[in-house]
Order: structure tokens, then sequence, then C-alpha cells
């Protein structure tokens, strides 16, 4: 069946934002989402929260409302589970806007994946599928910064947190009878940890794209250029790519470029050129300064050692018997990520107990970590 209308309040005042906080934090869970417009910034735009008690549902417009301590107050309430679906942009939100993350908090998306859904399930199947219940989803592009807002934008915007709380209890029955929801709470609290990255400008460059096709010498020249594209993105809240292209990043540290001409010649982007050249040279003559003894060392891609493909198609073979045995979805028990995680840990780590890998905590060590660092081989020197 179609949505049905949703009663909402707008919230454009701190008073009332007061109220609608001390509400929520009289409930044991509160419902939250956010929308926000991330095109050429830095940080994700806050456009309007979503909130809902399962008596009051509102819509909280951030673009109007100077001080939100309040809101921030209900996010860092300990007494009040928050529940949200696939937030890993909400938190990184949240994390911008207000310094903190929702705690403790649950993700729809996760609970669903403990009882065999796909990591990557969506709001709107999972609402078909347990609520019988089509949204619509048309207005998930929609600016939300712009004013006013529509009332499809409203409506759309009420539907996402009124549906959370039903499909939240049909879910939380079905993971509690399963035995998951300590796993699913410690897993939600697992990737909230994840999304709050202190980015390190000094080591900006090993995640420019190719680096490590790089020599240490043009690795030299790439370290301050990839340091000062961070540090400007961050100043001027505009997006890595808005600031200087990775790919124009890339070949300026392999060729050594410093005049105009061949930037251009090389097909740099003109306007980053005009824009930031003299800044560009002077970072590569910089880097090019750098004596041997300092040059950044060789960056050595895990897939790169031997015996690596044999290594990992032995753990992924691991995997799908520990999927067969669970139900839950291979790509939910073990990324792709979370198997190099592993492999990294034994082979450039030696177990570092202080940097210990996914695969060997929590709930993934007993289901299938255990057996899957029982095949990992002496690394090959």
């Amino acid at each position: 069946m179609r949505e049905k209308s949703v009663n909402y309040t707008i919230i454009n005042t701190h008073a009332a934002l007061e109220q609608v906080c001390r509400q929520a934090q009289e409930r044991d869970v509160v419902m939250l989402d956010t929308e926000f417009v991330r095109t050429r910034t830095y940080h994700p735009q806050l456009g309007l929260i979503q909130l809902y008690d399962g008596e009051h549902l509102s819509l909280i417009d951030p673009t109007v409302i100077s001080d939100l301590s309040p809101f921030a107050a209900l996010l860092n309430d300990t007494s009040v589970l928050k529940v949200l679906h696939a937030c890993g942009e909400d938190l990184e939100v949240f994390h911008n806007a207000f310094g903190c993350v929702p705690t403790p908090m649950v993700d729809t998306q996760i609970m669903a994946a403990f009882l065999g859904h796909g990591l990557s399930t969506g709001f709107a199947a999972l609402v078909n599928q347990y609520l019988a219940v089509e949204l619509d989803k048309s207005e998930s592009r929609t600016d939300w910064l712009a004013r006013p807002l529509s009332v499809k934008q409203l409506d759309y915007a009420a539907a996402d947190v009124h549906y959370l709380l039903p499909l939240y209890q049909r879910l939380l029955s079905a993971v509690t009878e399963a035995g998951w929801w300590q796993a699913a709470l410690d897993e939600s609290a697992l990737q909230a940890s994840k999304r709050i990255r202190h980015p390190d400008p000094e080591l900006a460059y090993l995640d420019i794209k190719g680096a490590w096709q790089l020599t240490p010498r043009q690795l030299a020249i790439l370290k301050p250029l990839a340091t000062w594209r961070l540090q400007e993105a961050l100043r001027r809240d505009l997006a890595l790519n808005f600031v200087f292209k990775e790919a124009d990043l890339l070949t300026v540290a392999r060729l050594g470029l410093t005049s105009f001409k061949r930037m251009e010649q090389e097909g740099l982007d003109i306007r980053s050129v005009q824009r930031h050249g003299t800044r560009i040279a002077a970072l590569v003559k910089q880097g090019q300064s750098v004596s041997a003894e300092e040059y950044p060392a060789p960056i050595e891609r895990l897939m790169d050692l031997p015996g690596y493909k044999a290594q990992f198609n032995v753990l992924k073979d691991e995997v799908k018997l520990a999927t067969q045995r669970s139900g839950l979805a291979s790509e939910f028990l073990a990324s792709k990520k979370q198997i190099n995680q592993l492999i990294s840990w034994v082979w450039r780590r030696d177990c570092d107990p202080l940097r210990v890998p996914d695969l060997m905590q929590g709930w993934r060590l007993t289901v299938l970590g255990q057996a899957m660092r029982d095949r990992v081989n002496d690394p090959v020197r």
C-alpha cells in the first residue's frame, strides 16, 4: 500500500527545539535522520533534522536556529537509544555540526544484515518487505538547503522517521530472537567510530590514488602538494577535487612541473593552474629540495606482496563457509577491506595488540575471525 500522510511539526525556534528535545529525552528510544547537501563542500551541509519519539514528529530547521545545543544534548544522552538507517553519512553530518555522534545508537540496516539481508539493503525495500508500504523516494536528491522547502519535501522527510519506528520494532523482535541484538549494537558502534575521522594533512599523500606508482623522489614532491590541498579544502570547506584535481596533483608530482606552460600542456585544469599555479610550483620546488635520506618510503601495496593472492583466496573460502553456517551475507561478515586488514595485521604489524582488526574482535571473532586467523600463513620473505 502507499504511504499515509504523516503529521509533523516544523521546529524553527530555539524554544520549540528545547521542548521537543526535552520530550525526546524522556523516551527510551527515538528515531533520527538528516537531510543534507554535499556537492562542492568538504563537509556535508546540514539542511534538515528529523526527530520522532513515537508521539511527536519534528522537522528541525538548523538553517534558522542559531543555538542547537538542546539537540546536541539529546545526541549525547546515553539513556536514550537513537535509531537511524544507513547512517554513515548522517554520522559525519552530526560530527561536523555538533562535534559528536548519537550515543548510543543502532542502525536498522545493520540490524537487517543480522537477519540475512545484504548490507546495502535500502530503507524503502525494508519498509516494503516488513511493513508492506511503498515509500516515495523521488525527493532523495533534492536541494535541502533551499528555502522554503516544499510540502512534498517535508512529507518525504517526515516519512523517513515515521516508518523507521515500526521497522525498528519488527527488526528488534527478529534480531533479539535470533540472538544478535548485542552484536547489532556493537557493530553500529564500530561503524560509528570509523566515521569519526581526523585527517592528518602530513599523511594526505597516502590517500592519493596511484601514489604507489611514484618513486620516493616523486613522493617527496607529492607529499607537500597533498598536505596543501587538504589544508586548503578544510580552510575553505571545499571538496578536495574542487581545490585541485587528484589526477592533476599526481601528474605534477610525477613530472615535477613548475611552469604554467608545461602544466597546461599536460592537460591540467586551466582554472586551477591560473589560481594555484604559483603555489604549486613553489611546493614542487620544496619537494625537489628534500634530500634522498628524507624521501618518503615507497608505498608497498598489500596485493603486490608474494603469496597475497593465494592467501586472500584461502580466507575468502573461509568466509563462504561462515556464510553457510550463519546465514549472514559474506560482504557483511568480512569485506575485502576487512580481510586485507587481517592479512596486513599478521604480515606487517606482527599482530599488534593495539591495532586489532575487525575480524579479531567482537562477534566476528567467534563467528569466523579465529578460524580465519588460523589460516593466515607466515609472510613470504
